[in-house]
């Protein structure tokens, strides 16, 4: 599913990557600790955190991740936003809570 289709199903906020929402978006992870998606994290995936700092962006690049998901009302720092852009990985966010947004990405995407 193209990543425009998410944005509009979820009521998604685009903070950055307006010009990336024609990107395949393949399942979803859910996780806080870096290291964890790190190693466990997919291509394609759009990662849903808490973290709103650079360091998230450098690891959804690692991970060719298809875009990371802001929940709870959280927004991006400057530096987190500047390196989205120059990474070109799309940050989203939505006031709902993570087991909700979780549960409708899922419902979307399925378990790819």
């Amino acid at each position: 599913m193209k990543l425009t289709d998410v944005v509009k199903a979820l009521d998604l906020k685009v903070f950055c990557g307006e010009d990336q929402l024609e990107k395949e978006a393949k399942g979803g992870y859910v996780s806080d600790l870096l290291s964890d998606v790190m190693g466990s994290g997919k291509e394609s995936q759009i990662w849903i955190t808490i973290q709103n700092h650079k360091n998230v962006v450098a690891i959804a690049s690692l991970k060719d991740m298809a875009a990371i998901i802001l929940p709870k009302g959280i927004k991006p720092d400057e530096a987190m936003l500047s390196h989205a852009f120059d990474e070109e990985i799309p940050v989203f966010g939505t006031r709902e809570e993570v087991f909700s947004v979780a549960g409708k990405l899922f419902l979307l995407l399925g378990d790819e």
